[in-house]
């Protein structure tokens, strides 16, 4: 006798895969009255790999929106950057998207 293929369980699997490879964690910078909007870029530049491009954006969206994103990734990943970016005094979080 020969087994026909489950379509279900291919589809399941699928779907772990395609759940897996979203990345569910942001990391959230704030905005304070004591660093400089160069610092800021320079750290998101240094410890996050933006472009000065980005870093500049997400500096001024820090500064008028009080908080911004400024990456997307797995919780390990981010951990460490997030580390980094609080030594230098600037307040960030991780947080589920």
């Amino acid at each position: 006798m020969t087994t026909l293929p489950n379509p279900e369980i291919e589809v399941i699997e699928e779907v772990i895969e395609d759940i897996a490879s979203i990345k569910l964690w942001e990391l959230v910078v704030y905005n304070d009255d004591i660093n400089t909007f160069e610092h800021v870029i320079e750290t998101l530049i240094e410890v996050c790999q933006h472009s000065p491009e980005q870093a500049e954006q997400c500096t001024l969206i820090i500064h008028y929106k009080g908080q911004c994103g400024v990456k997307s990734g797995d919780f390990e990943e981010l951990a460490p950057m997030r580390t980094e970016i609080c030594r230098r005094k600037i307040s960030a979080e991780i947080m589920l998207k």
